[in-house]
């Protein structure tokens, strides 16, 4: 049964009841080692209007859809939806693919209740879980109480399999045509005077997201606009997307992310494949970033030579964090 939260603040104005005082967790034996703790599900200390419009911000860039989770650490069934949608394969890989998830803590009806009300989110009537999918520009597309999306099998306290995930594909993003974004982006380019950055990706791939993130971050997407136009084609996401890989020969068995710099006429200017063969991909290493940096040098238009120096130091200083966290 859903866990409603008129149920959590009928809790929260029970009597007061006197409790054992919890026991103290056992020592820790020299070589034993230690359990991992999992953070809370819901951060009760997030800027959620905040989270919501970096996840939108995202989901334009990408093309996808934004879910709220409208819930509380509290709540049982916000914990059984999340672990169905990571525990099931198909669940999981349909988050990944389509949306971005923004968990928000509602308290005890006590937080986030103006957000909550300007997508309509109605869960003090239907209860926690409670579900919303935004577009990329933050409009909203659907509410959803998730009691209808429990399983009504006797016995299984958990959601139905079969109804989240049609629930997910009705609302998902359409897919684009690659070859118009693609075009847009070199019409784009001829019109702003600059050069097209052109990369290939996939959900599933990590690297992909790591050089994504770096162009997102605030710094260096303000280097890049001065002089790229950035394009990204999703080949897994777009339709017709192999048809565009098939114009850059070398991408095809380079792994991705690939990618290259051309002018606005389409002539490549630069590319991720390095003397050796080898596909630079996010820029990790020295060799890879001493190409990156070559790239750029043949592409550039406007940016300054400090500016150059920048995004190496950026590429560098982010290669050491890696470093580090893989030791």
């Amino acid at each position: 049964m859903q866990v409603l939260v008129a149920l959590a603040l009928a809790f929260t104005a029970a009597p007061f009841v006197v409790q054992e005082p919890a026991p103290k967790p056992p020592e820790q034996t020299k070589g034993q080692k230690q359990e991992k703790v999992e953070p809370p599900l819901y951060d009760e200390k997030a800027d959620a209007k905040a989270d919501i419009g970096a996840a939108v911000a995202k989901a334009k860039k990408e093309n996808r859809r934004v879910l709220i989770q409208w819930g509380g650490n509290w709540c049982i069934w916000c914990k059984r939806l999340d672990k169905t949608l990571h525990a099931n394969a198909d669940l999981a890989k349909k988050i990944q693919y389509e949306y971005d998830v923004v968990h928000v803590d509602i308290g005890h009806s006590d937080k986030n209740m103006e957000l909550a009300a300007s997508y309509q989110a109605d869960f003090k009537s239907a209860g926690v879980p409670f579900l919303t999918v935004l577009d990329g520009e933050g409009k909203l597309i659907v509410n959803q109480e998730t009691g209808a999306l429990e399983s009504k099998e006797e016995g299984k306290h958990e959601h139905d399999v079969a109804k989240v995930l049609a629930f997910l594909e009705q609302h998902q993003a359409p897919y684009l045509e690659a070859r118009a974004v693609y075009d847009a982006a070199f019409a784009r380019a001829k019109a702003e005077k600059k050069h097209v950055f052109l990369h290939f990706g996939a959900p599933w791939c990590g690297w992909c997201h790591r050089l994504e993130n770096w162009l997102a971050a605030e710094e260096i997407a303000a280097i890049f606009a001065k002089d790229f136009v950035d394009v990204k084609i999703d080949q897994d996401r777009m339709k017709g997307a192999a048809e565009i890989q098939k114009l850059f020969p070398k991408s095809d068995k380079a792994g991705i992310p690939w990618f290259a710099f051309l002018d606005a006429d389409g002539k490549t200017l630069a590319e991720s494949t390095m003397p050796d063969g080898n596909n630079t991909g996010y820029p990790a290493e020295e060799a890879e970033i001493a190409h990156f940096m070559t790239m750029l040098e043949a592409a550039r238009i406007r940016m300054l030579p400090g500016e150059v120096i920048a995004l190496k130091a950026s590429l560098v200083a982010e290669a050491a964090k890696l470093k580090r966290a893989q030791h």
